[in-house]
Parts: C-alpha cells; structure tokens; sequence
C-alpha cells in the first residue's frame, strides 16, 4: 500500500509544480480563469470580447457593394463641385459673348505638330451664311488659345465670405473664350452653366428631402404609435395626396408662385412644394415600423420608468430604424432631382437668372436649336448620370441596413 501510494503522491505534487512552473514563466499574461457562481463559463486564456456597434456592422457590408461604395465617392465629388462651382467653373454662369453663339465643344489638346505643348485648343473662325443667316463656326488651326490651371477669370464671391477671381482651369489669356462643351443661344457656356447648375439642384434634393423627413417622421410616428382616429385621418390624408396625379399636382402649385418673386424665393417655394408632396411615402414606411416596435420590450420598460412619450419616440423608437430611413432618403434624393428638373424644364419651376439643370434642359426645348447644336442636350445626360449614381448608392444603404440580409 505504502510503496503504491507515495508514487501517487509524487506524481500530484510534480504535476502541481510544473503547473506552478508554467504559471510562474508567464507573468504578466491573462491566464484562464476558473470557473465560478458569478462566472460558469471559464474565459479562454488571453481572450477578449468585442462586440461591433451597429454604425460598423453596416459599413462593414456596405464596403462590400463595390458599385454603392463607387457611388458614394463620386456624390461626395459632385457635392464638392456644387461647394466650389465658381471656382471650377471657367467663366461666370452669366457671363456671354454674343459673337460666339452656338460655338461648337473645343477639344483640349496637349501635342502640337507631334510636339508636347500642354493643354490647349483650337480657335474658332466664323462666316455668315447668306441664304440661311446663320453663323458657321470652323476650327483654325493656325489659332492655339493656351489653357492652364489656377487662372485669372471672371471675379465671384465664394460662400458670401471670400472675394476671389483665381480659376482651377481655363484660358490663360483671361480676354479669350473657350467653349469644351459649346455655347448655348447666347454665346454662354455650357460647362460652367452645368457646374453652377450642380448647386441648385443637388442643393434642393437635400433640402426638400429633409423637409420631407420632418413631416413624415412627424405624421408617420403620430399614426404609428397613437393609432385610432388620429390614424384614420392621417392615412386617409395620405391616400387622398397620392391619388392625385403628381405632375399636374406640381404644375397646378407651381403656377401659382408670383411672378414677381425673385429666384431665392422661387427655390424655396419649389423646395416646399415637392416637400409637402413627397412625405407620404416615408410617412407610411415610418408608420409600419412604429407599429412593430410599440408593443416591443424596451419601449414598455421606457413607459414603466416614466419617461415621456416624446423621448420614447425620439430616443428610443426613432433610432431604432434609422439606417433604415437614411436608406430610404438616399433613394428619395432622385426623385426630388427630376421633379425639379421637370418643373424648370417645363417653365415653371426655378426660373433664370437662377442655374439649374432643368433650366438648362429649357432652353433645349426647340428642336431647330437641338439639331444646330446637339450639346444642349449634355445637361440630360448630367441628370441621368447622377440619378443612377444616387440610385446605386441608395441600394447599397439599404442592403447594408437590412439586418435580414
């Protein structure tokens, strides 16, 4: 018994020692804790636990959708051309010359009788065309107008704060006038018309939307967390609204802005206009999930503390399903765009001097001016560009937003 029980014993005590040993060669480490009452589940040695917020769980899937993460740097890029827009453009919004109208794009070129001589175009020369009276623009190659950038150009004033006259591209020889993109009836140009143009309308799809957000948050919430008769009237409102044909609806509310109104009171009456009438969709969106998340949980342990209903909603219920309506703004952004774009296009929405990409589509509208100068019609192409790219960026919120996904 004796002598079978001390190597027992020794045994114990060495394995006891080498654990003391190993234990004692890791000072400083986090070391497996034992299990006890408070914790039953012991910890894996050197483990640490981490749990991603939700802002990184949707950007981790949004980096993900290749095309919405494209997208979102180039709205970033256009939204910083409408921040800049009389410092890129290379003239005035306003600023013609009525020798050039109708003046045909000039290319940039940068090789001169095969010789690198940085960027530059080609004049124009023009003649009158006695049967048709008209003016008919050729390309002199004897005629190199130099482009460069950070020029001296038209004055503005950026932001109401700094006075400036330095342009980040254009002709050097601020006395001369390049047209790459054409002249329209005036003899303007279209590229710095479209880049002013970028302010208005990017600007008026931000605001109208947020106006939209506050009514429908507001009415949506109402109806989703009161219901009954407040309920009642809300949707039927909102039923009543959509059944009108939207068209005729901006057009019979555009017509009766004053005449007399200047351009800024214009933009904000049209900005209002499309607000009161795009809130029904995210007012509905904002009314279902109130409904879901009323009967939740933590929104009866919000009402068991004594916490008003207005923090309920706004702190505990509208978070709740933000990403969610930040997704649906995105993809709403869009339709504000064409709705202004189709306002101006049809002579009643923001009307000149003021610059937006609906006044620019205007002022194609006869088909004589589309055929003699086809790059009239370069400001679609801008609207249809920038829709698709809103659109793409929409999806990849939306798909990143949706936890079922």
């Amino acid at each position: 018994m004796d002598a079978n029980a001390t190597p027992r014993n020794t045994e114990h005590h060495n394995t006891s020692s080498s654990s003391s040993q190993v234990g004692g060669d890791n000072t400083g480490q986090v070391a497996g804790t034992a299990p006890t009452a408070d914790h039953p589940f012991p910890e894996a040695p050197g483990s640490r636990l981490s749990v991603a917020s939700q802002r990184q769980l949707i950007w981790w899937k949004f980096r993900k959708h290749k095309p919405a993460l494209v997208s979102a740097v180039i709205v970033i890029f256009i939204y910083l051309v409408a921040i800049f827009a009389p410092f890129l453009a290379p003239f005035g919004a306003d600023e013609f010359d009525a020798r050039y109208t109708y003046a045909p794009p000039q290319p940039l070129h940068f090789f001169h009788e095969r010789r690198f001589v940085g960027p530059f175009v080609y004049g124009l020369t023009q003649t009158v065309e006695q049967e048709a009276m008209r003016r008919v623009f050729t390309v002199d190659p004897e005629q190199r107008i130099l482009m460069g950038f950070f020029v001296q150009g038209v004055s503005y004033n950026f932001l109401e704060i700094i006075q400036g006259d330095r342009h980040f591209f254009g002709p050097i020889d601020p006395k001369q006038k390049v047209y790459l993109l054409g002249g329209d009836h005036l003899g303007r140009d279209v590229l710095s018309r479209i880049i002013y143009g970028t302010r208005i309308s990017m600007s008026i799809g931000l605001v109208g939307v947020f106006l939209s957000l506050v009514i429908g948050i507001i009415l949506g919430g109402i109806s989703g967390y009161y219901g009954g008769k407040i309920d009642e009237l809300i949707q039927r409102t909102i039923e009543i609204i959509r059944s009108i044909p939207t068209i005729p609806l901006w057009m019979g509310l555009a017509a009766a802005i004053p005449k007399s109104w200047s351009s800024i009171q214009i933009y904000f009456a049209i900005t209002v206009i499309l607000s009161l009438i795009g809130w029904t969709g995210l007012a509905r969106v904002v009314r279902g999930r109130f409904l879901s998340l009323r009967e939740e949980d933590f929104v009866m342990a919000a009402r068991l503390d004594g916490l008003s209903e207005t923090r309920i909603i706004l702190r505990h219920m509208v978070p709740a399903f933000i990403s969610h309506i930040i997704a649906s703004l995105t993809l709403s952004i869009p339709g504000v765009i064409l709705a202004e774009t189709s306002l101006s296009f049809l002579g009643l929405g923001i009307q000149p001097p003021a610059v937006s990409w609906g006044v620019l589509l205007n002022e194609a509208q006869n088909v004589r001016a589309v055929a003699a100068a086809p790059w009239l019609l370069i400001p679609a192409g801008v609207v249809v560009f920038v829709v698709l790219v809103l659109n793409f960026l929409g999806d990849g919120l939306r798909d990143a937003a949706d936890p079922y996904n």
